[in-house]
């Protein structure tokens, strides 16, 4: 771990503010069966076997993005991330995609411990699937209400985001998700994500109630992540400001906002937006094929992003958090960081 007594605490009550944190997470760090309570989210080419292996190596837990993968590279995204760490890591996979039941079926022939569900609400098909060969299942909630039906369901674990997050998100903001989930939902663990950049905020949820927390955009620099060079320090020029939400500019056609760095890229959406409903107005596309365009139109920009390093047209997804993100460093200074703020922030000495 980190060396503590940087934060200019003692000895003795930084040793009783590490066991507080550890009883803070202890069941989320149980669930996840990881050192700290510490989930990396599943970044879409960005999250594999290189970063996700790290953060697991680091203590936390990290989760392989399948986004669309097909069965093929997700077996070997497993194997190769099992040759890279023999701590536990997740899979996350997209509930939305055409294969959905063969990637759960590779899930359960590589023998993965946890899968997490997201890009919508999983059926029931897919619940039992998992739960059949033994794997914890997470999965995202957003409202109460959701969370709820989840957990009834058989869901293990659910996992809150705030709108502040990167990539995909909701209309709610983490702080508010947090205070309506975090009391009625006591018969799981839940883990609160969305804009979380600091160790002393990652306490407060866990004294609120959390049992862990996700973390994305911190991990994007790490130097064991492979997004390109110029994709990294787009990160640590940005600021809390910078990292914007797109818009839905007409009501038929139903967007989920994503939030990434301004820049041009950002501005062709919302080009391409206006084109295609023009076209469907015109009769020229049908509406699900427009619907189909506009969806469709992040996947290449984030590859271009993250892959090809043009985060002047791609997609340069980020969380708010982005602005305190200062430098590319290790997985483990990251963590070691993180624990450390979480540490002074519990200790009694802290004015």
């Amino acid at each position: 771990m980190a060396d503590i007594n940087q934060q200019d605490l003692t000895g003795k009550s930084t040793e009783t503010s590490m066991q507080r944190l550890r009883k803070l997470w202890q069941r989320g760090a149980d669930f996840l069966g990881s050192e700290y309570a510490v989930l990396g989210g599943a970044m879409t080419w960005v999250s594999e076997r290189n970063l996700v292996s790290a953060i697991s190596n680091a203590g936390g837990f990290g989760v392989i993005a399948c986004g669309g993968m097909d069965t093929k590279l997700l077996a070997a995204e497993i194997e190769a991330t099992r040759e890279m760490t023999d701590k536990p890591f997740g899979v996350n996979l997209i509930t939305l995609h055409p294969d959905i039941d063969d990637l759960v079926a590779v899930c359960r022939e590589q023998g993965v411990s946890h899968v997490v569900l997201a890009g919508g609400l999983p059926n029931g098909k897919s619940i039992a699937a998992i739960k059949d060969f033994g794997a914890k299942l997470m999965c995202f909630a957003p409202t109460a209400t959701l969370a709820k039906k989840l957990v009834r369901s058989g869901v293990d674990a659910i996992v809150i985001e705030g709108m502040e997050a990167g990539g995909h998100i909701g209309p709610v903001s983490t702080s508010v998700l947090a205070q309506e989930i975090l009391p009625v939902i006591r018969d799981v663990p839940v883990f609160v994500a969305g804009g979380i950049g600091r160790g002393d905020v990652m306490a407060s949820y866990l004294e609120m109630g959390a049992s862990g927390v996700q973390l994305g955009t911190r991990f994007v620099v790490a130097e064991e992540c492979i997004a390109h060079e110029k994709f990294k320090k787009a990160f640590i020029r940005g600021n809390a400001r910078d990292a914007v939400a797109s818009v839905q500019i007409d009501p038929q056609f139903p967007v989920i906002p994503v939030r990434a760095l301004k820049n041009e890229g950002t501005e062709r959406f919302m080009a391409k937006q206006q084109e295609v409903v023009s076209e469907f107005h015109a009769g020229a596309v049908s509406q699900g094929d427009a619907q189909m365009q506009i969806e469709q139109f992040w996947g290449g920009a984030l590859r271009r992003a993250v892959v090809d390093g043009d985060v002047e047209t791609g997609s340069v997804m980020a969380g708010q958090s982005v602005g305190m993100v200062k430098k590319i460093e290790p997985t483990q200074d990251i963590i070691n960081e993180l624990i450390a703020q979480a540490v002074a922030y519990l200790s009694p000495n802290n004015t």
